[in-house]
């Protein structure tokens, strides 16, 4: 079979370095009959192990030929898809189970979108373990009052439990990219804030817009022109917020218009 020719448009780089592959799995802990999803295969490098341990896997792959080559694998289903028009809560109705493992080397022009399309679909989502771009990862996983800390951390963190659990130099890569990679543990909270999160995302959104001014530029105008009259501090920066005052003001903010919005969503 002829060698595949990394495409740059869909971000690929393959991973071909066995140690990181065996300590990936190991991380993973794949159990036989597990439902399991994995996003951008490629090449198999990461599949065959996982397959190899599960007996069967469905992977999610936009490169026509890669897609073609991966059905020829007698234990894997292939959706050819771009992940972001993915389904994720149709899928495991299809596969008949409550909820389905994700794993994936995720391309790194695209991996903050594919956190956020996940975020939809995270009460079908028992966790996640993803190779990202390392400076992602450091984002993610930022606590307040540090230059990573941001609108990333505050989104993922409210919904999930995570861990940077193992680091990826660029060596381990055909083609070698040109950052660290690293890959991050991303277990959902049993029992989230029940927030609006359209609302949280716009909040969160405003807060970061301008991340050296003090809240009372940026956010508290927001929050006055939606007629907010609780208590919030804005005398301080973005960074300087944890996210759980950002999630007790969206639920200070949510419910009623949670409501509507659902209602309006269903119409």
């Amino acid at each position: 079979m002829s060698k595949h020719i990394a495409r740059k448009r869909f971000g690929q780089h393959f991973l071909s370095d066995s140690a990181i592959i065996d300590a990936i799995v190991r991380g993973i802990a794949p159990v036989a009959g597990e439902p399991m999803i994995e996003i951008g295969p490629g090449l198999a490098a990461l599949t065959q192990p996982l397959v190899e341990r599960l007996g069967h896997l469905t992977v999610i792959e936009l490169d026509r030929d890669l897609a073609k080559r991966l059905r020829a694998h007698g234990q894997l289903s292939v959706i050819e898809s771009d992940v972001l028009r993915v389904d994720f809560a149709q899928v495991a109705r299809d596969m008949n189970v409550p909820r389905v493992r994700v794993v994936g080397n995720l391309p790194y022009n695209i991996s903050t979108p594919i956190l956020f399309h996940l975020l939809q679909y995270v009460d079908v989502i028992q966790d996640q373990h993803f190779m990202l771009q390392k400076e992602v990862i450091d984002r993610m996983v930022a606590g307040p009052s540090t230059s990573d800390y941001g609108r990333l951390s505050v989104m993922l963190q409210w919904r999930y439990a995570m861990e940077n659990f193992l680091f990826v130099p660029p060596q381990s890569f055909d083609p070698p990219p040109r950052v660290d990679s690293a890959v991050v543990r991303m277990v959902p909270r049993a029992h989230p804030a029940p927030v609006n999160v359209g609302l949280m995302e716009e909040m969160v959104q405003v807060a970061f817009s301008q991340r050296r001014k003090l809240l009372r530029h940026t956010l508290g105008a927001w929050l006055d022109a939606r007629g907010f009259s609780g208590q919030f501090d804005t005398q301080r920066r973005a960074e300087e917020v944890p996210v759980d005052d950002y999630v007790q003001l969206a639920l200070a903010l949510g419910p009623a218009q949670a409501a509507s919005d659902q209602a309006a969503a269903s119409q």
